[in-house]
């Protein structure tokens, strides 16, 4: 039975792969993985104890083994060539005028593909921008647009809370959140209350959403019953 792993890129990102039984690797490894067509190279962060049963694992990305000091070094060196692609990419956007902030850039082990990741208020048509890339930098190009919470969850940092940001903890899909909710937890509405790092509401939010919902609808159902009780001329007190 294959294990499921979880492992994070030198770009901040991370992605889950398939990896035989018999392979000890564990957290902190650097290990190399076959993804498509081409080969990579990522730090192991942790192991899926209980993988989900809608897991595609034929779909997955297949770990091959751990990186050795030769495969060690060519992943150093793509990660210097990836600040050259982010240089290269930052003059074409500017001469082709587009409205997209670059974020980070990564090779994969074998240079086959060159991911570059970018954050934008709207969609972007960077068709250009791809053909430009591939002629100077010789090799496939893939432009991923992210929202803020993804690119929070890559640069991450500390939360109000004083533990680290969720995003770049455990969050994997991030879940739909309205102001609603702050009203139903009796929270202040000021933005510096219910907003987070990324300048959107708190993820955090929707934790105890349900369980307060759930707790005011007993406290409800209580008092309405206590006050038919009180009606009937009996006496009764709702305790929630």
């Amino acid at each position: 039975m294959d294990r499921l792993l979880v492992i994070k890129l030198d770009n901040g990102s991370t992605l889950e792969a398939k990896a035989p039984a018999e392979l000890e690797v564990k957290p902190h490894d650097t290990c190399v993985f076959r993804r498509d067509f081409y080969t990579d190279a990522g730090e192991v962060v942790r192991e899926v104890a209980e993988p989900p049963e809608s897991t595609n694992w034929a779909e997955l990305p297949t770990v091959q083994h751990i990186a050795d000091n030769r495969e060690l070094a060519a992943a150093n060196d793509n990660y210097m060539r990836s600040r050259g692609a982010m240089r290269t990419a930052r003059e074409l956007v500017g001469n082709l005028g587009l409205a997209m902030k670059l974020l980070n850039a990564h090779y994969s082990l074998d240079g086959k593909l060159v991911v570059i990741q970018f954050s934008a208020d709207g969609r972007v048509d960077f068709r250009e921008l791809v053909k430009e890339l591939s002629r100077a930098l010789c090799t496939r190009i893939e432009l991923r647009q992210i929202g803020v919470r993804d690119e929070t969850g890559i640069y991450g940092g500390i939360a109000v809370c004083g533990q680290r940001l969720c995003c770049c903890r455990f969050l994997k899909e991030f879940n739909s959140i309205n102001v609603k909710m702050a009203k139903e937890q009796d929270l202040s509405l000021t933005p510096a209350t219910i907003s987070g790092a990324c300048g959107r509401l708190k993820c955090c939010l929707k934790y105890e959403h349900e369980g307060i919902r759930s707790s005011s609808a007993r406290c409800r159902s209580a008092a309405t019953g206590a006050r038919r009780r009180r009606g009937a001329g009996g006496s009764a007190t709702a305790i929630c």
